[in-house]
């Protein structure tokens, strides 16, 4: 018994360790690399420092949307085809414009008429046109635990706050089924998950997964722990990890299936997949001590 459990304890370890995918800088240069996504065979990403959303056909960037109050950060496809676009800025904004960068739409507060304060970091589109979004919440050396999550009703008008006291709100998903939402506690290197309702409003908040207990890093720092996320047709999660260099890709269960580890440094932000989920689009940051963020844009194989 002792040795089947030795065996299946090797097996799990070589499922989860794996050597550096091969991995193709697609876009280098980016100031702030983050917002990830595919659309009709092209790669559309963001640069928060830079303040620009570009998109990337054939090898040619364009910048399509460039605001020196928004500080690009996650983007978001919707159902009519446009996209959302996360001001990580303070206070922070949300922007919708067309695929071509030309600006729609803009919230700056919230429906009880709050700023947006703490920066939008990330956001994701339901199967129904809703959305949720991350309210981050300050920085710092021992920052309040204030971060949030809102939500725009399909049709409606205004964002509003469904969720609360969250540490360091970033990356956000939904599962496959519409029935749970994963959001990204960067300073407790947590993921959370929520039931959602009918109407979009959330219950049941409790801990999806500690990462410090799946993977274990050199790195001590506050700051390490999930950044941005993508959840794939089979409902597992692809995880960025800010200052752990990698992408984690959790199953439902929050069971670790396989670790990316991603070459071109330690500040993996985002993930996103291609059209048929062969490969992975992922933006890192080559040092997170960097002050201007300067990284790129990688592909590699999806295991």
């Amino acid at each position: 018994m002792k040795a089947r459990l030795r065996i299946a304890a090797l097996l799990g370890l070589l499922i989860t360790i794996a050597a550096p995918a091969q991995e193709t800088v697609v876009a280098s240069n980016v100031l702030g690399p983050e917002g990830p996504l595919v659309v009709d065979g092209k790669l559309y990403f963001v640069g928060w420092e830079s303040n620009q959303l570009v998109r990337m056909d054939d090898g040619k960037q364009t910048v399509i949307n460039s605001d020196s109050k928004c500080s690009q950060n996650g983007l978001a496809l919707t159902k009519r085809k446009t996209f959302l676009l996360a001001c990580d800025a303070e206070p922070g904004a949300i922007i919708e414009t067309d695929l071509n960068g030309k600006e729609l739409r803009r919230w700056e507060t919230v429906a009880e008429g709050q700023p947006m304060a703490g920066g939008v970091n990330d956001i994701v589109v339901t199967s129904n046109d809703g959305a949720y979004a991350t309210l981050t919440g300050p920085g710092g050396d021992q920052p309040p635990v204030v971060g949030k999550v809102l939500y725009l009703r399909p049709g409606a008008k205004q964002w509003q706050v469904v969720a609360d006291h969250l540490n360091h709100a970033n990356g956000i998903a939904v599962s496959p089924d519409q029935k749970t939402l994963y959001v990204a506690e960067t300073f407790g290197n947590t993921i959370k998950m929520f039931k959602i309702n009918s109407d979009g409003s959330l219950h049941d908040r409790a801990n999806f997964a500690f990462l410090n207990l799946l993977v274990d890093d050199p790195v001590k720092s506050m700051a390490l722990g999930p950044d941005s996320m993508k959840v794939d047709h089979a409902g597992n999660l692809y995880v960025a990890q800010w200052k752990g260099g990698k992408v984690l890709k959790i199953s439902p269960k929050g069971q670790l299936l396989h670790v990316f580890k991603i070459a071109e440094g330690d500040g993996t932000t985002n993930v996103a997949f291609d059209e048929g989920e062969k490969n992975l689009y992922v933006t890192v940051v080559k040092d997170t001590t960097d002050k201007k963020y300067a990284g790129s844009v990688v592909r590699l194989p999806n295991e």
